[in-house]
């Protein structure tokens, strides 16, 4: 959430930010600076009656001890009372009001951030490995891991639905490896590990903005304001939500496993084949809360421990920056990494790398402070993946493919399968 102070001063630049993401929420924020307007008068009205209850208790003692009637003055103090009161319920009003529409603004993208509509117009910072050429037409995952026998799209859609899949034996096996992978990586380099819930609530959802503005994109737990996670984000953020942190031991850094579930509602058509984009997939994440003046420095370690990853498993990728169209809500500055898919012939997301600034830690309530005596100030908060591990054992299958139909497995994970190749049945 943005903060007032920033709409109240400059309603032009948060204006002129929002428009750069291809959207136009003048309107609102006008309604904004109008609503914060009557708040202010509301409660500098407050303030003068409060001072005037305050004078006139303060002169009761001294009446009562002259002997003087306090008649007046209490039905003054109970006139005064009244106004408070309905005055109070005036400006909570215009408060949620103020604070719905403030929910619904995007962040203010950074300016290092291009412009753009969408990802057509993301720009790419590097290329790590050459994609492999093969002597014949590489297969795509879905047919690798049917032959195979260790992908089974048929039974994910007779017993749940489509974009639900079962893992069988060594694909079982690779895709619990993946994870075990990273988050041994992750400890080894300082994050703590964390095993989250699989559910958080309606406040936990508003706190990283998946609330109000994604409802559609969850599911939600019926007759409960429970949500399944969209990813480990949310709990792990939620985790120090209305906290003060002690500012000497930031950076915190956390890394989480969890499996994740997402409607999918923007999404039909797309990816329909595969376990690119499913309803239930697995994935570990990466959280940090830093300081604001570390925050992009913190970034760039975030997305490298992400890359780290795909060039120890030896996958070609990319980087790019995301232009402010194609930034997410909640981003300021968002690195998407791209794992080359051989039947796709291009590129394709496997983590999103983003600084949030404030703007979770002020929906979310989270502050640190270097000392008793230091004012409190909200953290920065940043989230990557680190990896999606659906996407994966996607490209491990794709781009670890023979021409007899097995698949090489990765040199670090074969402490991990305990096997050199996974090999058609016989």
């Amino acid at each position: 959430m943005l903060d007032i102070k920033i709409v109240r001063n400059d309603p032009d630049r948060v204006k002129a930010a929002v428009r750069k993401r291809n959207k136009n929420m003048d309107k609102q924020i006008d309604e904004v600076l109008q609503i914060d307007e009557q708040r202010r008068a509301l409660n500098t009205k407050t303030d003068n009656l409060k001072a005037e209850q305050n004078k006139a208790s303060k002169m009761i003692p001294s009446y009562k001890k002259e002997g003087k009637d306090v008649t007046e003055i209490m039905d003054k103090l109970r006139t005064v009372s009244d106004e408070i009161s309905v005055l109070d319920r005036e400006i909570a009003e215009l408060e949620e009001k103020q604070k719905i529409i403030l929910l619904s603004i995007p962040n203010i993208p950074h300016e290092s951030v291009p412009e753009g509509k969408d990802d057509e117009d993301n720009t790419e910072i590097r290329r790590i490995g050459t994609p492999r050429e093969f002597p014949y037409e590489p297969k795509a995952h879905w047919d690798i891991g049917t032959n195979l026998g260790i992908l089974d799209f048929e039974r994910g859609v007779k017993v749940t639905g489509k974009r639900f899949t079962f893992y069988k034996g060594l694909g079982a096996r690779l895709e619990r490896s993946v994870i075990n992978f990273f988050l041994n990586t992750h400890t080894s380099r300082g994050y703590t590990e964390m095993l989250t819930p699989l559910m958080a609530n309606k406040d936990s959802m508003t706190g990283t903005g998946q609330l109000p503005k994604f409802a559609d994109d969850m599911f939600k737990i019926e007759n409960t304001d429970y949500y399944m996670i969209p990813t480990a984000e949310v709990p792990v953020t939620n985790y120090h939500r209305e906290e003060i942190l002690d500012g000497n031991k930031l950076p915190e850094k956390y890394c989480a496993y969890s499996a994740c579930f997402r409607a999918e509602a923007g999404s039909a058509g797309r990816d329909t084949r595969g376990i690119i984009r499913q309803h239930q997939f697995n994935k570990v994440e990466l959280v940090k809360f830093v300081t604001p003046e570390t925050s992009y420095d913190e970034l760039e370690k975030l997305t490298a421990d992400a890359e780290y990853l795909l060039q120890q498993l030896g996958l070609p990728y990319r980087v790019v920056k995301l232009c402010a169209g194609d930034l997410g809500f909640s981003s300021a500055k968002t690195y998407d990494i791209e794992v080359w898919m051989p039947s796709y012939e291009k590129y394709v997301e496997i983590s999103s790398c983003s600084n949030f600034e404030d703007y979770q830690a002020r929906r979310a309530g989270i502050r640190f402070k270097n000392g008793p005596k230091e004012k409190a100030k909200f953290v920065h908060t940043l989230n990557g993946s680190g990896l999606a591990v659906g996407r994966t054992v996607a490209a491990i299958l794709e781009n670890y493919q023979n021409g007899d139909g097995s698949i090489t497995v990765p040199q670090v994970l074969k402490p991990y399968m305990g096997v050199d190749e996974i090999k058609p049945a016989k």
